[in-house]
């Protein structure tokens, strides 16, 4: 399995800097993709989302930049948007295409150099190097400086980064997911329970100290909105933009099977679903295949993630 691109029409391209730690992730169907999203992290970033709902006026969108840096990170779409304008793809007008590009950032200005930020330049890069092959997974791109485990802080948190992983349903219908983990919460294995990456109990342990706990006792330090689990779900199974927003809506679940807490104010949690291809699929089997390939694609990230900038990883 490729991970999203298993989904025929996406290509997925990342920039990474690993002097500054930080980097973004072009994900793109220029032919364009029925979209939905579902934002329920209480601290998100993000641009160009109202194209998404079921009232907007495009019926679809052409790639999804997902970056580091908070908001700095956002400019990147706009070089996303120049090169898929090059490439002739977008919204057609009376003046030319546009092409629509929503974005999504996560916070990773404590690793590295917080002053290098995604640019335009970076955006665009990423969405030349986008292609067919294999998702690179780990710390690349939007995963680049990503960390899990922050109830206790940065320095007792673990490296996180970018997974990918696709479900096959009966019929060829595909399900794939793409997630940029950078959760303030531990990542647990659901078919176990045990945490798999998470906040330690001392900067140099590799004991787990159970951020669900420490939240759950109003224990936790002060704390920065510097987190945010981004997730990219794509499927072949033709659906409408509602029908879309739904399958969202049942990915953002294989978040909180797998985030331990997640959705907290401290975190901008943010799914985007895709929709390109004319397989036919009942939306509730959709769903459970996002939800599962969204939890998957969460292990993976933190299974994959090496040590960078002091930050332990298992990968």
């Amino acid at each position: 399995m490729k991970g999203l691109t298993d989904i025929p029409g996406f290509r997925v391209g990342h920039i990474s800097d690993y002097q500054a730690i930080t980097g973004c992730t072009a994900i793109l169907c220029e032919a364009g993709a029925v979209g939905g999203v579902d934002i329920r992290g209480l601290a998100s970033g993000t641009q160009e989302t109202p194209t998404l709902g079921p009232l907007h006026v495009d019926p679809v969108v052409h790639g999804i930049l997902l970056a580091g840096r908070s908001a700095f990170g956002l400019e990147a779409a706009a070089g996303v948007r120049r090169y898929l304008e090059s490439r002739g793809a977008g919204v057609s007008t009376p003046f030319g295409r546009v092409p629509i590009v929503p974005a999504a950032i996560l916070y990773d200005l404590g690793m590295g150099n917080s002053k290098i930020r995604p640019t335009v330049a970076m955006g665009e890069a990423a969405a030349a190097a986008a292609t067919a092959e294999p998702v690179a997974e780990g710390c690349v791109g939007a995963g680049t400086g990503a960390t899990v485990g922050k109830a206790l802080g940065l320095k007792q948190a673990m490296k996180s980064g970018i997974g990918s992983f696709t479900v096959t349903l009966p019929g060829g219908v595909l399900v794939a997911s793409l997630v940029a983990v950078n959760a303030f919460g531990d990542v647990r294995d659901p078919a176990t329970g045990k945490i798999v990456a998470g906040a330690r109990k001392a900067p140099d342990s590799r004991d787990f100290a159970n951020g669900n706990e420490i939240v759950k006792l109003g224990a936790p330090p002060p704390l920065v909105r510097a987190n945010t689990t981004l997730a990219v779900v794509a499927t072949n199974a033709a659906l409408s933009k509602v029908e879309a927003t739904l399958l969202a809506q049942f990915a953002s679940l294989g978040m909180a099977r797998a985030i331990y807490p997640v959705n907290t104010t401290n975190d901008g949690d943010t799914v985007f679903a895709l929709s390109h291809g004319e397989r036919r699929a009942d939306i509730n089997s959709l769903g459970v295949a996002a939800a599962d390939a969204v939890a998957q694609g969460i292990l993976r990230a933190v299974r994959l993630a090496k040590t960078l900038g002091g930050v332990p990883g298992l990968g």
